[in-house]
């Protein structure tokens, strides 16, 4: 998939987070970015603004509920089932990052985020490519 193509939601609760994320994104060359805060406002936006959803940029730790939940019910919707989602979080831990391959996610971004590395992420995981970052 061409990243101009590409429909990405980001479900991120940090402002200075998503304007980081939203910016980098663009960079990456990545039109069309719709931000949600809590992972209830994500899916609500994924169902009803997006003509559809080619990767989520997942938060692990969310208020309310946080991300292996939020992407269990993505994994229950079946409009969601294939869609990439990726983890985005500050905790890098090894133990981390298996939780994350273990719940279905199918890549792993730590924060900071690598402003270079980012951009080149993004890609290979829109080509299909899992991303699980080095520590």
């Amino acid at each position: 998939m061409r990243p101009e193509d590409a429909h990405v939601l980001v479900i991120e609760d940090d402002p200075n987070n998503q304007r980081v994320i939203k910016d980098l994104l663009h960079l990456a060359g990545i039109r069309y970015v719709t931000v949600a805060t809590a992972g209830w406002q994500g899916l609500r936006a994924a169902r009803t603004q997006m003509p559809r959803v080619d990767l989520i940029l997942l938060d692990i730790q969310l208020p309310a509920e946080d991300g292996y939940g939020v992407l269990s019910r993505i994994r229950e919707s079946p409009r969601f089932r294939t869609t990439k989602v990726v983890a985005v979080t500050a905790n890098v831990s090894s133990r981390d990052e298996a939780k994350a391959r273990a719940a279905g996610f199918d890549g792993f971004i730590g924060k900071p985020l690598d402003f270079d590395r980012f951009p080149v992420q993004i890609h290979a995981v829109l080509q299909g490519a899992p991303i699980w970052a080095p520590h």
